[in-house]
């Protein structure tokens, strides 16, 4: 890794932890982060729900925690005539910094394309902030060979025709589909593998701005197997599901590896 990346980890709630339980999970994460802080070269985002950002975000600005705060998806529209969505900009008036979009959940389970998650790094990036881009192939896909053009598709119908300096903010999460909240999680050579595919086809779409980009692996990460999975080059963080909602296991992972030269 070069010096001009840093690693980002990154928690992401899902549907879990309402009002009550997300007051209690950040004021545990806080106790520790005052008790341990964060290594240098590292950054922290939390990602809730809707309902606890506001929650979060309170608690983020009086402790004055060094967590970045994300969410978890937004519309891809500003605003008007859409029931029950919640804007990227309303996001950002919450003091929301980063936005996962077109995560495997949201992709299989509720049937987001390529186009929509465009869209939705289109409204992320409009509203000055930066989008975590997921991309991943299921288990067919790996076992047919076709994992890395996949990505490819995916990472191009997000990215392709965007200004060069807008594609540099943006964080790249390689999520294969077969190791999201099933247990498995990639070897830490195919996680470098397909990081180090991605920043091949970044610097296609983008030149020499690709070797700013973050790239985190997720997928069944843990603080077991957290500092191997960080020890991998062009692996250049993590995006943390179940470990994020215990506050020891997501130090643990937020200071996995921290002592390594890389």
């Amino acid at each position: 890794m070069t010096a001009k990346r840093s690693i980002l980890i990154s928690g992401n709630w899902k549907m879990y932890e309402n009002h009550y339980e997300s007051i209690k999970l950040i004021q545990e994460l806080a106790a520790l982060l005052r008790a341990q802080g964060v290594p240098n070269h590292r950054e922290v985002s939390v990602h809730p729900p809707f309902t606890s950002i506001r929650t979060v975000q309170t608690a983020v600005e009086s402790d004055h925690l060094p967590l970045a705060l994300g969410a978890q998806t937004c519309h891809f529209a500003d605003r008007g005539p859409y029931t029950g969505e919640i804007s990227a900009e309303m996001l950002a008036k919450l003091g929301v910094t980063l936005v996962i979009a077109g995560h495997s959940e949201r992709r299989t389970l509720l049937g987001e394309t390529d186009e929509i998650v465009r869209r939705k790094v289109d409204a992320i990036l409009r509203n000055a902030m930066r989008p975590i881009l997921c991309v991943g192939e299921s288990v067919d896909e790996r076992s047919e060979g076709r994992a890395k053009e996949v990505v490819a598709r995916q990472l191009r119908a997000a990215l392709e025709d965007r200004p060069t300096e807008q594609v540099a903010t943006c964080v790249i999460a390689y999520e294969p589909l077969w190791a999201i909240g099933t247990g498995e999680t990639a070897s830490p050579q195919d996680a470098m593998e397909m990081c180090s595919a991605i920043r091949a086809v970044i610097g296609e779409i983008a030149g020499p701005v690709a070797d700013e980009c973050l790239i985190q692996y997720g997928g069944s990460v843990n603080p077991e197997n957290a500092p191997e999975l960080l020890k991998a080059k062009n692996v250049d963080g993590l995006l943390v599901g179940g470990a994020s909602l215990d506050a020891t296991k997501f130090m643990a992972i937020v200071h996995a590896g921290h002592e390594l030269v890389r």
